[in-house]
């Protein structure tokens, strides 16, 4: 068995979750913040057997879109520059695939 952590947007959290769950998946969903932009993501834990691995990972990547998103650039402390925006692709998923060594469900 593979534990599988799939960090997604907060908004493709919904069809992540309903398409995961149509698929005859079962997962923890927890919610999460990014560390770079500091927005709120979802992150999904499933124990999942290891044949069913690619598939599940397909799943997440068919609901879970990149999209772009412009964001005021920070100016160093002290500098005289202005800040002006910047265009940066967010969304899509980060996908973590561990082995488990125990899997009890009581």
């Amino acid at each position: 068995m593979k534990l599988v952590f799939a960090i997604v947007n907060n908004d493709d959290s919904h069809s992540v979750q309903d398409a995961v769950t149509e698929a005859g998946f079962q997962a923890t969903k927890l919610a999460s913040t990014g560390g770079f932009l500091k927005s709120g993501n979802t992150t999904f834990m499933l124990a999942v057997d290891d044949s069913r691995v690619d598939e599940i990972i397909e799943v997440i990547r068919k609901h879970s879109r990149k999209r772009k998103q412009m964001m005021p650039s920070n100016p160093s402390y002290g500098s005289s520059y202005a800040s002006f925006p910047v265009e940066i692709s967010i969304g899509g998923a980060t996908i973590i695939v561990t082995d488990i060594d125990r899997f009890e469900k009581v």
